[in-house]
C-alpha cells in the first residue's frame, strides 16, 4: 500500500505471512516517510549492485548483460535442489561477463552450517575469482562468527539483523565485517542510521520487493549514511513488470540518482487491488497502526 502525507510518500508492503507485530517496523518506516520525510542527503547518486538469482550459465550471462552497467553482482547461491557444479558454473559466466575488475558478491540466505559454508565459500571463491563477500551464510550468529574467523572472504549479517531480537549479537560476537540493512523492517531511515553508528560497520544498503516508492527509503538511507563503501542492492525495481510512478527508479550506469518520487493517479489506478484484497490490507493497516501506537513508549527496533 502507498499513500502520501505532509513530507511525502510512503510504503507499507510486508510480505503476506508476516505476523501484525512483524510489520509495525513496517509501519514506523512508512510514517516517517509521509509525515518526517527524510535526513538530508549527502550524496545526489548511490552505486547499485546487479542481482542474479539462482539460474543457469547462459541465463546469468544474459541478466549482467542487461542489468545497467553494473560493475557488482550479487549472485544467490545455496538453492535447495541445486548442486555446487551448477553454483560454480554460474560465478564463473557472471565472472566471464564481468570482467575482471568488477566485484562479485555471494548470498546463502542461512541455508549452510558453519562447516559446510566455510568449505564451500572457499571453493565457490576459486570459481568467481574472487568474493567480494558472502552474505549470510549461516543463521545463527554463532555460527557467522566460526565461519568469519576461519574464511579468508569477509561475512556481510542480513537476516541475523534484520529478523534478531538482538541485532547487536553480531558485534558482539564479531560475526560480521559488514552488515546489510533494510529500510522497512528496521523502522526507518533513522532508526537504521541510529543502528548503523551503533554496530559501527559498514553498510550495505538493500531493499526487499518494492515499487519505486519503496525503493526511494532506501535510497534515502544510502544517501544520508556518512559512509558508503558497498554498492548498495536498491537495483530491484528492474524485477517488477510495472511500477506507480512515470520515472521509475531503476538503475543506469550502476547507479541510482538520489531524487524523490510521486505516484502517478493513473498508474494509481491501475494497478488498484481488487475490492477484497483491498479491504484485507486496510484492515491489516489498521491493525499493524494499533499495536504501533500502543508500543509508541517502548524502543524501536535496533534502537
Amino acid at each position: 500500500m502507498v499513500w502520501s502525507g505532509a513530507a511525502g510518500w510512503a510504503e507499507f508492503s510486508p510480505f503476506e505471512d508476516y505476523r501484525p507485530t512483524d510489520c509495525v517496523p513496517w509501519w514506523r518506516a512508512a510514517q516517517e516517510a509521509a509525515e518526517q520525510g527524510f535526513p538530508a542527503p549527502r550524496r545526489t547518486e548511490v552505486e547499485v549492485n546487479a542481482i542474479i538469482p539462482a539460474v543457469g550459465p547462459v541465463a546469468a550471462a544474459k541478466l549482467l548483460a542487461g542489468a545497467g552497467g553494473a560493475r557488482t553482482v550479487k549472485v544467490k547461491v545455496a538453492e535447495p535442489g541445486q548442486t555446487e557444479a551448477q553454483e560454480t558454473a554460474r560465478l564463473a559466466a557472471v565472472r566471464a561477463a564481468l570482467g575482471p575488475r568488477g566485484k562479485i558478491r555471494i548470498d546463502a540466505n542461512g541455508a549452510w552450517d558453519a562447516e559446510t559454508a566455510i568449505a564451500r565459500i572457499k571453493r565457490l571463491a576459486r570459481a568467481a575469482d574472487g568474493l567480494e563477500y558472502v552474505e549470510q551464510p549461516c543463521r545463527t550468529v554463532q555460527e557467522l562468527a566460526l565461519v568469519r574467523r576461519r574464511s579468508e572472504v569477509p561475512v556481510a549479517a542480513d537476516e541475523s539483523i534484520r529478523r534478531a531480537r538482538d541485532p547487536f549479537e553480531v558485534k558482539r560476537l564479531e560475526a560480521a565485517d559488514l552488515v546489510v540493512l533494510k529500510v522497512q523492517p528496521l523502522g526507518g531511515v533513522r532508526a537504521c542510521l541510529r543502528l548503523a553508528e551503533r554496530l559501527e560497520l559498514p553498510v550495505v544498503v538493500s531493499s526487499a520487493v518494492e515499487t519505486s516508492v519503496g525503493l526511494a527509503m532506501g535510497l534515502a538511507l544510502a544517501a544520508a549514511l556518512p559512509r558508503l563503501d558497498f554498492a548498495c542492492g536498491l537495483g530491484t525495481g528492474q524485477l517488477l513488470s510495472g511500477d506507480l510512478v512515470r520515472e521509475r527508479l531503476l538503475v543506469s550506469d550502476a547507479v541510482l540518482p538520489v531524487r524523490a518520487v510521486s505516484p502517478d493517479p493513473a498508474l494509481l489506478a491501475e494497478h488498484a487491488a481488487a475490492p477484497a484484497l483491498e479491504r484485507r490490507w486496510r484492515e491489516r493497516l489498521d491493525q499493524v497502526r494499533r499495536l504501533a501506537e500502543a508500543a509508541s513508549a517502548e524502543p524501536e527496533p535496533g534502537g
